[in-house]
């Protein structure tokens, strides 16, 4: 277990989730799953040019996992973007990094990972900065905030399924088997809402793609080398870098509760991987 290169990858890959929450706001007058259709399909012109090019078997071997972690990957990003049609984007990441609790919660029974006392003080410390971060904004909608939470659901249990999978398998298949199953799912669900793009939009959705390949790779990347409990919470930084994208390119505001609520999730995490190098084994 390589844990300063799974922290390196979980950085770069909440730096470009960010900046795609972003887009997924901007581009909202367009139906949900044909975000989700664009995204995905963008992803997969990488993933199917590095399988071919370093002739790694498509398929994989272990179907059911991957299958597994598509299924319930798609129907995370799907909750994830309806939660963003019905609330401001910080509000929304926000909400849905709950999800490492989910995960440490998911990996006690499905990984027998061990979560000490003193870490979910760690987490509680993160999932009060992320209450404080949406400071009650009253444009969260109930069922916005549904969405959100049923995101941060599902999204644990995919930090599971990988690392269930582990390093049995290539990376770029695991995210392939995701990108497949999710372009036929919003592809099919997106034509009874279909709005053609035009002009700089096709960019703007063609972008999708490429951010989502570059963060999904490294989230994968991250978890297949990193334990769970250490990994999940730095996604809380994600939280943090869109937002400030969130003010720079939506004009979004955010008060004094705001930051305090940032400072609270960035210091609960690194209480967390800290307590972890410090007191638990790591092997390399």
């Amino acid at each position: 277990m390589d844990l300063r290169r799974a922290i390196y990858f979980m950085m770069l890959s909440t730096i470009a989730f960010a900046f795609m929450n972003v887009l997924i706001k901007y581009l909202t007058a367009y139906d949900t799953f044909e975000l989700v259709f664009f995204r995905s399909l963008g992803t997969l012109f990488f993933t199917f040019g590095i399988l071919i090019h370093k002739k790694i078997p498509i398929l994989g071997t272990h179907k059911k996992l991957l299958v597994l972690r598509g299924v319930v990957g798609v129907t995370s990003m799907s909750l994830f973007f309806l939660a963003i049609h019905y609330m401001p984007v910080g509000s929304a990441v926000g909400l849905r990094y709950i999800s490492p609790i989910f995960a440490a919660i998911f990996a006690i029974f499905m990984l027998k990972e061990k979560v000490k006392p003193v870490q979910w003080l760690f987490f509680l410390m993160s999932f009060v900065g992320v209450i404080a971060l949406k400071g009650f904004d009253k444009n969260v909608s109930i069922i916005g905030f549904v969405f959100a939470i049923a995101a941060a659901a599902t999204s644990g249990l995919v930090y599971n399924i990988i690392r269930k999978i582990g390093d049995r398998e290539h990376p770029v298949v695991i995210v392939n088997y995701f990108m497949c199953i999710a372009t036929v799912v919003g592809g099919v669900l997106a034509v009874f809402n279909w709005k053609t793009p035009h002009g700089i939009d096709i960019l703007l959705l063609s972008s999708l793609g490429v951010l989502g390949y570059v963060g999904q790779l490294f989230m994968t990347k991250a978890f297949q080398i990193g334990e769970t409990n250490i990994i999940a919470p730095i996604k809380y930084i994600e939280v943090v870098f869109s937002i400030v994208a969130g003010v720079g390119f939506l004009g979004e505001e955010y008060t004094l509760l705001s930051i305090v609520g940032m400072l609270l999730i960035i210091t609960g995490v690194l209480l967390n991987i800290w307590y972890k190098r410090k007191f638990s084994p790591v092997r390399t």
